[in-house]
């Protein structure tokens, strides 16, 4: 079992910039596949981006060429950089991290976009 936590969220203004990072308690070398969703008020949870072991990349087409998705094994890490933030951002974003058989979450972190 791992512990997920996620950091750096908070209040920006349309236009700005905020990164997430994602601290796992062990090792992350073993986990396919991280990511991070989000959630927003009365709506489903929903991908954001996803990066593998072998370093390929995936975003939600909302946030292609905003958001870049990095993952550092030496650190245990997996940050969202996100720029460019819009309105329709606000969220609680979270971490997750797919191993064989199991898919761990964070507890979420608030990013809100409003001026």
């Amino acid at each position: 079992q791992v512990q997920l936590v996620e950091s750096g969220g908070g209040l920006v203004q349309p236009g700005g910039s905020l990164t997430l990072s994602c601290t796992a308690s062990r090792s992350i070398f073993s986990f396919y596949v991280m990511g991070w969703y989000r959630e927003a008020p009365g709506k489903e949870r929903e991908f954001v981006a996803a990066v593998a072991s072998d370093g390929s990349k995936k975003y939600a087409d909302s946030v292609k060429g905003r958001f870049t998705i990095s993952r550092a094994n030496d650190d245990n890490t997996c940050n969202l950089q996100m720029n460019n933030l819009k309105p329709e951002d606000t969220a609680v974003y979270y971490c997750n991290a797919l191993s064989p058989g199991r898919i761990d979450w964070g507890q979420g972190t608030q990013v809100t976009v409003s001026s």
